[in-house]
């Protein structure tokens, strides 16, 4: 009888402890990353640095968030101001020059969007604007008390439809995050590069990173616009330390710095959309690989056709979208690290398209941020209603 009672409370200690081992797992692992004052981007006045009843609050999300065609874009970029978001992005069309200019969207709950104004808007250009053409990736960052919008464009002309020949950054600045935005300079670099994105470090240095065959950085004087020193080409999607994944191609870097480890994310488009992440104990590198795994992404094998190849055997995620990438990082409605991208569905067509408009539209997509095991990391992509207690 003491034996068998021994043995029933044995087994209920240890229920006990698997589940008190269980609740703390479950509890680190769902908990979105919270904002440490030693990470970037800066976030304006957040109403939720202390969050009033914690416990008590609950935001549901479905992806993607937007399924409006006339405010669709790529490359989704907030930015938190007060109790409002706003987003800028890459505005259809996309593959052929020119598109209308930078959209700025406007949310007072993060779900709902609607447009709030052109930034750039292409029609009032003059006709020998040198940034006319395209204007991929916008990005609104707040530094220094201001706020700096950083576009990437150039002119099109009959004999380079695309803008390619010229397509470089630019950089505006204005008092407010909805303008009006003038220009501060560019190009910033002679040279085709795009994607480009700007860091603060905690001693105010100013560092951009861009892309253009590769990924590249330089240090900034930010209120001249200039590049201090030399554009540095630091990684190429065919290095040799890199994994077949990344060979396609890589672009769309944004950095975070926590406790004195600098992150770079990037996007692949190898295998569909998939989102990588740097490392470095320095905001100029060198950088190596956080993870030999994309931390975020989708992958579909007939997606990319004979680009996919060089990635080698692989499945497809379960998941209805051949696209979501090209992510940045800002603050959700519980004070905590989120990301956006766009994301795209899956309908088995080559990329890119002949038809871009035959192409399913390019929607916002936000998922919460996660740090586990010395890396930052994102969950998904969610494609069914999701649940977020704070």
């Amino acid at each position: 009888m003491r034996k068998q009672s021994f043995t029933l409370v044995s087994r209920f200690w240890l229920k006990a402890i698997c589940f008190v081992l269980l609740f703390f797992i479950f509890n680190t692992e769902t908990k979105a990353q919270v904002v440490n004052s030693d990470e970037q981007p800066a976030f304006i006045n957040s109403p939720n640095k202390s969050v009033k009843n914690p416990g008590r609050h609950v935001f549901r999300y479905t992806n993607p968030i937007t399924q409006d065609t006339t405010i669709s874009m790529r490359d989704y970029c907030i930015i938190r101001v007060g109790s409002k978001w706003y987003c800028t992005g890459t505005s259809l069309p996309v593959w052929t020059g020119p598109n209308p200019g930078v959209r700025l969207l406007v949310s007072d709950d993060m779900i709902h969007w609607k447009q709030d104004s052109w930034l750039i808007d292409a029609t009032k250009l003059a006709p020998d604007c040198p940034y006319n053409g395209r204007f991929w990736a916008p990005e609104i960052h707040f530094m220094k008390g201001k706020y700096w919008l950083i576009v990437n464009s150039g002119k099109v002309t009959p004999q380079d439809p695309k803008g390619m020949a010229k397509h470089s950054i630019w950089l505006f600045s204005a008092d407010k995050v909805t303008g009006p935005y003038k220009l501060v300079n560019g190009p910033l670099t002679p040279q085709y590069n795009n994607d480009a994105t700007l860091f603060e470090d905690s001693d105010g240095q100013v560092y951009m990173y861009c892309s253009g065959n590769g990924l590249f950085q330089a240090k900034l004087d930010l209120a001249k616009g200039e590049i201090i020193g030399e554009l540095q080409k630091f990684r190429t999607a065919r290095d040799t330390a890199n994994p077949r994944w990344m060979w396609g191609g890589i672009e769309g870097p944004f950095v975070l710095k926590r406790e004195g480890i600098y992150y770079m994310f990037f996007s692949t488009w190898t295998r569909g959309y998939e989102v990588g992440l740097l490392k470095s104990r320095s905001p100029l590198g060198p950088w190596e690989l956080a993870s030999p795994d994309p931390i975020f992404g989708t992958r579909k094998k007939a997606y990319r056709g004979q680009i996919a190849d060089v990635a080698g055997n692989f499945e497809d995620t379960k998941d209805p979208y051949c696209e979501t990438g090209h992510n940045s990082i800002f603050e959700g409605p519980d004070g905590k690290l989120w990301s956006s991208c766009h994301f795209v569905f899956y309908k088995g067509q080559p990329f890119p398209s002949v038809n871009e408009m035959a192409e399913p539209k390019p929607q916002m997509g936000i998922e919460p941020v996660y740090f586990r095991n010395g890396l930052f990391t994102i969950d998904g992509p969610t494609w069914k209603e999701q649940t977020v207690k704070y």
